[in-house]
């Protein structure tokens, strides 16, 4: 069963030029877009609405607030001790159409 597209879930960019690049769902704008963030100073990925189809969301999930501002996301990566793992790089799995 795939995670839930929920705020504070730790997801994966596969579409785009921030393809595989890790990022955090900050708001969820409607049923098929999202605001994410790396934030930009972390991951590379800048704060952006994202079409749920374009990324994949992860088992890991961090305690934000709605609307969470990019300083706000960056000290609950380090509190959670998710900083490597946030800069990691994924090889991107193309979901079939």
């Amino acid at each position: 069963m795939p995670a839930p597209i929920e705020v504070g879930r730790v997801c994966v960019k596969v579409q785009g030029r921030e393809a595989g690049r890790k990022c955090v769902i900050v708001d969820i704008i409607d049923h098929n877009f999202v605001l994410i963030t790396g934030p930009k100073s972390l991951t590379g990925v800048r704060r952006r609405r994202a079409n749920i189809n374009h990324i994949e969301p992860l088992d890991v999930k961090i305690e934000i607030s709605k609307g969470a501002s990019d300083e706000e996301v960056l000290a609950a990566i380090e509190k959670a001790g998710l900083t490597e793992f946030m800069r990691e790089r994924v090889k991107p799995q193309l979901k079939p159409v």
